[in-house]
């Protein structure tokens, strides 16, 4: 038995026990009487007599029963179902409409929800603060130990200051178990970072803590902590684990805790991580920039304290701290303090607005989509007068009639926001790839239980849009002239047409504002598309390793792992050239940034604050990559580790190093950096430039290094070389059928290295697009379910006019009227509502298209030739939506319309 027949077989049953309570009583009552010598028949008159109105008592009685509103709600349900399985056309119409507005809104809900709102796994979170220090160069998230000593001894506004290692002093290393070796991410941490953080392990210990430095005791040196994800997947959630020896790339440790469910610190990354303890040593001891290293903070302020106190008390603190350097130079990049909630530090400034930007775009194709369907709902109450007059007729009440029609509506969107759930699901699954990457998700993106809430209240308020509207205007229509009507579908009256043509007049408004925020990230997608990169990227094949470095401990990566895997490579059929590079362009991570200094002199101190791109290249990345010298030479294989060593620079590094009067022939020669005792480089060559990070990103200087020449005696060879390398293969063969035989050619040279991740550059110059070309992608749905929308509004409303005016048409053309004038008669409408709807919408086009700013490359906000294009769009759309009607109304047979009538 369904809930439906059960609730019905309930109220029935409350009926009959309410029936024979009756015929029970008037049973008493009548033997009664006889008892008392009256005869049966009159008994029972002057029972039911002296009882009343029995069908009036029923009614009574069974109001003052509990269940009264829940029956006249599952009553008012029933009919509503009768009525909607009576047009299924409208219903279906409706149903389809809503599920895309609601759909939109509940899948970008749901990245909102994963992003901007996601809950930290940490007590009081927002509590939690970085600090930055900041100078002439902007803010920077590190600072060095000696900074953040004079925070923590000299500060009284913050309760707790932990630090951890910086990003770029990270590693990923591999994490080996019994059976299985996983790659995981090592965070090196102060001992108060989890008491700071306020989380305790789920199993065993934290690091303790030297009280004097908040550094760890000397004797956890040689520990490590896991994460629940690391224990349970290297470890099998092994529950004697604390105690026991693990090796982490090579290294034995020992582990001393497990982290509860749920935490991670750094809160980021796809990877599980582990953490060491930060061990002091004479890098920390000083601030010269050559050989200091940098931490990142994480700071808790008191209960109720405030964040403003906080900042104004280290900016009085950081005065003496930027004194306390050395160089001047250094200490004007450390002369501020900004404190910001380690909540707001988690998504950069341009993901919150581009995110923020496409939720409203959704939250626009929905009300699109709410007043389409509050249209649809008005023709409908016009269509159903005679109806609601009749109930009125026979007593119901203006609050019965409107609980009826918004019980109508409330089913009609449950049943969208049911196929609007299904429609979100598939777009996240759609686009997963470029909204986890774009947005930095590591999670599934499925709508969760506060998703789900909102789209319940989404569903409650597009219910209440959708037919508040008619169905206030219909409990307050007449009830005398809807019953007098010849016909159910007559009249309407001149209000109404008005209200729909302005329903007609907003969509067309908002689409052409959806349209034009389309047409303006298409014009950069092409801009972006076609500007000069500086390399080739056609038939480019690209592997991300990870390289086991600790296997190749007191070994030269070079000669042992990195020449065997190009040579074998370079000889697998179809391979033109391969070669290596510490990260491709546009790769999926910035290149390491090298920094300059030495020198008193005016150009040494300007020389000294110039940031380059850092890379190792291999010699074969010319043929590989085919960009082209400036001036010089590229790398040989004459350029080994015993020969002269050099480098190349790009034309944004001669221009910046030198100035702009410089040319860039005149770095030839120069001697810029050291690869170790008496081995400095020579500038041999200068590139052209290429885009590094993006498309839109203007080059930077860069510097690059020969591969070979690199060592382990090379000051910087466990950065360049220890942590990841790309390897760059130009094919002539699809990536299909050559991946499988680079995958065997990896294993060769290194197990490890079997896993790797392979794409095309292509696919890596598209993915620099980012959050262009989500938005772009994204605003194509949009836009094209609004201009279908709107479309179909400016068909409907101008179909049902010529229904309504059918009479008038017939009669016009009795009386003469040529049929291209009926047809002008239409268009004409269609024509005045567009141009309203237009101009409407270019203003809204206007203010919505600044919020675009961030998106757009080569493309200003207000360009004139996307606003004059997407209007003509629109226009014609119109116009060819109006036209069929408009055809329609001419080819009216005056004798059948007037029969009819």
């Amino acid at each position: 038995m369904s809930f439906w027949q059960f609730g019905r077989g309930l109220f029935e049953r409350r009926k009959d026990e309410l029936d024979e309570e009756i015929q029970a009583h008037l049973r008493m009552d009548v033997a009664a009487r006889m008892e008392r010598g009256q005869p049966r028949a009159e008994a029972e008159r002057e029972a039911r007599r002296e009882f009343g109105n029995m069908g009036l008592v029923r009614d009574v009685t069974h109001r003052q029963w509990r269940w009264t509103r829940l029956e006249g709600f599952t009553r008012d349900l029933a009919y509503a179902v009768r009525v909607l399985r009576r047009s299924p056309g409208f219903s279906i119409a409706v149903v389809l409409i809503l599920a895309v507005g609601i759909g939109s809104a509940c899948a970008m809900f749901t990245v909102v929800d994963r992003v901007l709102l996601r809950s930290l796994p940490y007590p009081h979170s927002e509590e939690l603060i970085q600090v930055l220090e900041m100078g002439k160069r902007g803010e920077r998230v590190y600072a060095p130990y000696l900074d953040i000593e004079q925070w923590r001894k000299r500060s009284h506004a913050l309760a707790q200051i932990a630090f951890y290692e910086s990003f770029s002093e990270s590693d990923v290393a591999f994490l080996e178990g019994s059976s299985v070796t996983s790659h995981v991410s090592v965070a090196g941490v102060s001992g108060n970072l989890f008491e700071t953080l306020g989380v305790h392990p789920a199993l065993g210990r934290g690091f303790d803590e030297d009280r004097a430095t908040n550094a760890v005791d000397p004797h956890d040196v040689h520990s490590l902590m896991l994460s629940d994800a690391a224990w349970r997947t290297t470890y099998n959630a092994d529950p004697a684990i604390v105690g026991k020896a693990v090796r982490i790339s090579g290294e034995e440790l020992t582990v001393i805790g497990v982290m509860p469910p749920g935490f991670n610190y750094p809160y980021s990354g796809q990877l599980a991580v582990v953490w060491k303890p930060v061990i002091l040593g004479p890098k920390d001891a000083t601030r010269e920039h050559k050989t200091m290293r940098y931490y990142e903070t994480i700071a808790r302020l008191p209960h109720g304290a405030s964040l403003a106190q906080a900042e104004a008390e280290l900016k009085a603190i950081q005065v003496d701290v930027a004194k306390a350097y050395p160089e001047a130079v250094d200490g004007q990049d450390a002369t501020g303090i900004h404190l910001r909630r380690y909540v707001d530090s988690l998504v950069d400034g341009k993901v919150r607005k581009a995110l923020i930007a496409l939720f409203g775009a959704s939250g626009l194709l929905w009300l699109i989509a709410c007043v389409n369907v509050t249209s649809l709902m008005l023709a409908r109450a016009t269509s159903r007068k005679r109806e609601i007059a009749v109930r009125g007729a026979l007593g119901a009440s203006r609050w019965q009639i409107v609980r009826q029609l918004l019980i109508e509506g409330g089913l009609l969107s449950g049943c969208g926001s049911v196929l609007g759930l299904g429609l979100a699901v598939a777009m996240l699954k759609l686009f997963e790839r470029r909204l986890t990457m774009q947005f930095s998700i590591h999670e599934r993106l499925t709508p969760n239980l506060p998703v789900l809430g909102g789209l319940f209240a989404l569903t409650m308020l597009s219910a209440l849009l959708i037919s508040a509207w008619p169905a206030i205007g219909a409990a307050r229509a007449k009830i005398e002239p809807a019953l007098r009507q010849g016909a159910p579908l007559q009249g309407g009256g001149r209000a109404q047409h008005r209200t729909r043509a302005l329903l007609v007049i907003t969509e067309i408004a908002l689409s052409l504002t959806l349209l034009v925020g389309c047409g303006l990230l298409l014009r950069t997608i092409y801009a972006l598309k076609h500007v000069p990169l500086g390399f080739h990227t056609e038939h480019v094949i690209v592997a991300d390793m990870t390289i086991p470095a600790y296997k190749f401990t007191g070994r030269n990566m070079t000669t042992e792992l990195y020449q065997p895997l190009v040579d074998r490579v370079n000889h697998l059929p179809g391979v033109e050239a391969a070669s290596l590079m510490s990260e491709v362009p546009m790769g999926s991570a910035n290149p390491l940034m090298f920094t300059f200094g030495g020198g008193k002199s005016a150009d040494d101190i300007r020389r000294s604050t110039i940031e380059a791109q850092f890379r190792v290249v291999g010699p074969e990345m010319q043929q590989v990559l085919g960009f082209r010298m400036l001036r010089g030479r590229f790398f040989n294989e004459q350029d080994t580790a015993t020969s002269q060593a050099v480098l190349l620079v790009n034309r944004a590094f001669a221009k910046v190093y030198f100035g702009d009067d410089r040319d860039p022939s005149k770095m030839l020669g120069e001697q810029l950096i050291s690869l170790g005792s008496n081995r400095r480089t020579q500038v041999v060559g200068v590139f052209e430039d290429e885009r590094q990070i993006s498309a839109a990103e203007l080059p930077k200087p860069e510097i690059e290094i020969c591969l070979p020449q690199i060592t382990p005696q090379t000051g910087f060879y466990r950065v360049a070389e220890g942590v990841a390398m790309d390897l760059a293969v130009r094919t002539k063969r699809s990536p299909e059928t050559i991946l499988p035989e680079l995958r065997e050619a990896m294993r060769k040279a290194s197990p490890d290295l079997a896993e790797s991740k392979f794409t095309t550059m292509d696919q890596i110059v598209e993915d620099s697009f980012g959050n262009q070309q989500l938005a772009a992608e994204l605003l194509e749905i949009f836009a094209g379910s609004a201009l279908l929308l709107c479309v179909a509004g400016i068909y409907g409303l101008l179909a049902y006019l010529v229904v309504q005016r059918t009479r008038e048409m017939g009669l016009r053309i009795a009386l003469g009227a040529q049929r291209w004038d009926v047809m002008g008669l239409v268009l004409r409408q269609a024509a005045w509502m567009l141009a309203a709807g237009l101009g409407i919408g270019l203003g809204l086009a206007y203010v919505a298209s600044r919020g675009l700013g961030t998106f757009l490359y080569e493309v200003k906000p207000n360009d004139p030739w996307t606003l004059g294009a997407v209007t003509l769009l629109l226009l014609m759309s119109g116009l060819a939506a109006a036209y069929w009607p408009a055809r329609r109304a001419a080819r009216v047979d005056p004798m059948e319309a007037l029969r009819t009538e």
